[in-house]
């Protein structure tokens, strides 16, 4: 898939989310190296510095090969560290608030779990939308798996 927005065509058919593990910079670099164009950085457990610095070292990577970075849950961070933009979720800031805080120039996600949710993000200016968790996944453990058939 590809999303065209005030920023350009982004390549969005794969995304690959780093953060969690140890050394997100290595697996970011194999991913870009491999033809991902899309990361998501996910720092959760993290300090709010580390986040920050580990985000401007992806930046300077993404843009090397002209890749997209969003933050995840920080538009703080995704401004700060000079991302594409960031991605939200439901106990996030409200995403008409941080359209405000970032404007157009800024990719703006947003997590959708059923078609209302989706709606309504998209009603408020999402320029994208996250479903999941399709899969099990070691790294989310408290959420339930949809599936393929819900997607």
């Amino acid at each position: 898939m590809r999303l065209r927005n005030s920023l350009g065509e982004r390549d969005m058919r794969l995304c690959v989310i780093v953060g969690g593990e140890r050394d997100p910079l290595r697996v970011a670099r194999a991913a870009l190296s491999g033809g991902a164009r899309f990361i998501q950085y996910r720092g959760k457990e993290k300090s709010s510095a580390v986040q920050l610095r580990e985000a401007r070292e992806l930046r300077a990577m993404t843009r090397k090969y002209d890749a997209t970075l969003v933050i995840n849950d920080r538009p703080d961070i995704a401004r700060l560290s000079g991302a594409d933009g960031v991605h939200l979720g439901a106990a996030d800031l409200p995403l008409p608030v941080v359209r405000r805080m970032l404007g157009n120039e800024h990719l703006i996600g947003a997590t959708a779990h059923t078609p209302a949710e989706g709606k309504t993000a998209e009603r408020e200016g999402a320029d994208y939308l996250g479903f999941g968790a399709v899969f099990p996944s070691s790294t989310k453990t408290d959420v339930v798996v949809a599936g393929l058939d819900r997607l």
